[in-house]
């Protein structure tokens, strides 16, 4: 069977916000640009900040890293605390969302959800579910593929033809019980960065998002953007 297939979504916060919006979302929170990872280009993104989602690209040398983590976690473990809500992604091209997902469903305390928000039910239906089982049944739900599509559309380059391969991906990194979690449907598990507070949070997600960097000297695409307090 075909496996299910996304037209890829920018790091763009006016394409995510609109996103958020039309999943029922109020516009208490809203994603703005991280301009550069230096101290005094950090100090611009409006605070509070409860998720930061990176954009990256999929290079040898980034899965040479991640086999070796998940071979390392694996063997040594690690502390996930079982409020993280993670899923997995089966679909082609669906990160953006995902990490949209994550994003939302792990600060949904803070979030105000429109009453027929279809994110608010998918969120419900699903919070019950495995990772692998929430990624089953996103396949099927129609009001957030519809809107995935549109927002698809939405960005300011022209948006690849379906079956594009594309190299790019999205993670989320979200702070739960005090502990800075990368969330990335494409691995087995979340991955705890460690301690994190909601002051620090920011600073401690770019000093993630760096060791991204770092692995791939050469490359120039990346981009974050972060939740924030509107």
């Amino acid at each position: 069977m075909e496996p299910h297939r996304w037209l890829p979504l920018e790091a763009n916060p006016d394409v995510t916000n609109q996103f958020l919006k039309q999943l029922g979302i109020h516009p208490d929170w809203q994603f703005v640009d991280v301009y550069g990872m230096e101290p005094e280009l950090l100090s611009m993104v409006p605070r509070p900040v409860c998720a930061v989602l990176l954009l990256f690209p999929i290079t040898e040398k980034y899965e040479t890293f991640r086999t070796e983590e998940e071979e390392r976690i694996k063997a040594k473990g690690q502390d996930v605390k079982s409020s993280v809500y993670f899923m997995k992604q089966t679909i082609n091209n669906a990160c953006g969302t995902i990490g949209l997902i994550h994003a939302i469903a792990n600060n949904r305390d803070k979030m105000n959800f429109e009453t027929n928000s279809s994110l608010k039910k998918f969120l419900e239906d699903s919070l019950s579910m495995t990772p692998e089982e929430r990624a089953k049944y996103l396949e099927t739900y129609e009001a957030i593929r519809v809107t995935h599509e549109s927002s698809a559309h939405e960005g300011q380059t022209e948006a690849p033809s379906i079956d594009e391969k594309v190299d790019l991906h999205f993670i989320a990194l979200v702070n739960v019980g005090g502990h800075l979690y990368e969330l990335d449907g494409r691995k087995p598990f979340p991955v705890n960065h460690g301690e994190t507070s909601d002051d620090s949070f920011l600073e401690d997600a770019i000093e993630v998002c760096k060791k991204f960097m770092e692995r791939d000297p050469e490359e120039l695409r990346f981009n974050a953007i972060a939740l924030s307090a509107a």
